[in-house]
């Protein structure tokens, strides 16, 4: 399809650029045969007589019954312009030739044509142009025909290069096509093709994730049944276990659903959009989570490097769970007698910075890029047994982005992380 709508295209422009050449000859000779004709008609006498003025016009101009010595010479266009590749003939009133002029001359047929514009070949294999017009006495009586020949050498060469360009240039325009559409192809289909492995890889991470619960329920409830009597106290403890893995269940597939819900958000302003008082929400985060830093024996405070209050526009749902999301983490990955501090600041361009810095294992270099994907872990190994479902930091990300700010992170393993948001401030 491609090769012959280049090709089309292809003799398209041929045709254009020798029908512009053909019409530019036409023209050219035609002005050439109006001069010659404008200047003889005035010198003629008698019809068939050629008079000596004649033969003053044109210098060139040679008697067909008397030889002439200088008959290969250019024809002189009157009075102007010498053009090497015209030709002259004239015939009286019963076709016979009279005189001649011009270069390639003895090359055309002697023979009166009475066409008006004739091409001719030549007995040297050169195309010729030519155009017949009647010529007058001074007495406006019919003396003869004037013919007037251009050689179409120059066309036709210009017209086979032509040829030997297109012939040459299609099949590389073409084979540059084929290879530009096939990178633009590959380009335009590389989102697609990543976005459909994201999506099979989330498929993957989420049904696994699912499993670990469902297989512990499973091999619980197995065990449990084999046993030939049930006491009550081992019936506790087995729905004990149940109700475990049936809340990590249940917080996988809210995470899930928040994801869901932050994603169809995407652009869009947060749900229940209000004032928040940042500092407000961090100590009541703190609250929460002092019990969970106490056990893990990590200090957890608040530092404030700028005067409150630190007023931002969102959900205040999201942004508590951004902040216990990464206050959560912070204190998973410290090790005991390690602190976080949630760490306020306003910066000059009007933007709030909460950090949250723990003392903690930190993050590789190599980990950092991914960090914030679904369900990625550092170390996949030690994070399952934390009890993590490796979608806090997705979750944190997404709200953040949410609500038009920056989630950046600087870590350095055995030093610590430092998780830094960005908010625009409350106009």
């Amino acid at each position: 399809m491609l090769a012959g709508i280049l090709g089309l295209c292809g003799f398209v422009a041929y045709e254009a650029i020798a029908h512009a050449h053909r019409i530019t000859i036409n023209q050219e000779l035609k002005s050439v045969a109006g001069t010659l004709h404008n200047s003889l008609e005035p010198v003629l006498k008698q019809p068939g007589i050629l008079d000596p003025a004649a033969t003053r016009l044109l210098p060139d101009l040679c008697l067909a019954t008397a030889p002439c010595s200088q008959r290969d010479r250019p024809l002189y266009r009157i009075g102007v312009i010498e053009r090497g590749m015209y030709s002259l003939q004239l015939f009286d009133l019963s076709g016979r030739l009279v005189a001649i002029a011009g270069t390639h001359v003895q090359e055309l047929p002697s023979s009166l044509n009475s066409q008006q514009w004739q091409t001719l070949r030549g007995k040297n294999g050169i195309r010729y142009r030519q155009i017949t017009l009647p010529l007058h006495d001074r007495d406006e009586q019919l003396w003869g025909t004037l013919q007037v020949g251009r050689s179409l050498e120059d066309f036709d060469r210009y017209v086979a290069t032509i040829v030997w360009i297109l012939l040459l240039g299609l099949p590389l325009a073409l084979g540059l096509a084929i290879a530009s559409g096939w990178w633009l192809a590959g380009k335009a289909m590389q989102p697609i093709y990543q976005s459909y492995g994201q999506m099979q890889q989330f498929t993957a991470d989420a049904a696994h994730e699912l499993r670990t619960p469902l297989a512990a329920v499973r091999a619980t409830v197995e065990s449990t049944l084999m046993l030939p009597k049930l006491e009550a106290g081992e019936a506790r403890d087995t729905l004990r276990a149940i109700k475990r893995q049936n809340l990590r269940l249940s917080h996988l597939v809210a995470d899930l659903l928040l994801l869901c819900r932050l994603d169809g958000q995407q652009s869009r302003t947060p749900e229940a959009q209000a004032e928040v008082l940042l500092e407000e929400l961090a100590s009541n985060v703190v609250e929460e989570f002092a019990a969970l830093a106490l056990a893990a024996e990590v200090a957890l405070n608040v530092e404030l490097l700028s005067p409150p209050p630190f007023e931002v526009m969102g959900s205040s749902e999201q942004l508590y769970r951004l902040v216990s999301n990464l206050v959560a983490n912070a204190i998973q990955y410290t090790p005991s007698g390690g602190s976080v501090c949630l760490i306020f600041e306003r910066s000059r361009s009007s933007e709030i910075s909460l950090s949250v810095r723990d003392t903690g294992v930190g993050i590789p270099i190599a980990d950092q890029s991914h960090i914030f994907d679904r369900f990625y872990r550092v170390d996949k190994a030690r994070s399952r047994d934390r009890s993590g479902s490796g979608l806090g930091l997705a979750i944190a990300s997404a709200i953040v982005q949410l609500h038009n700010g920056t989630l950046q992170l600087k870590s350095q393993v055995g030093q610590g992380s430092t998780f830094i948001v960005r908010l625009p401030l409350r106009s």
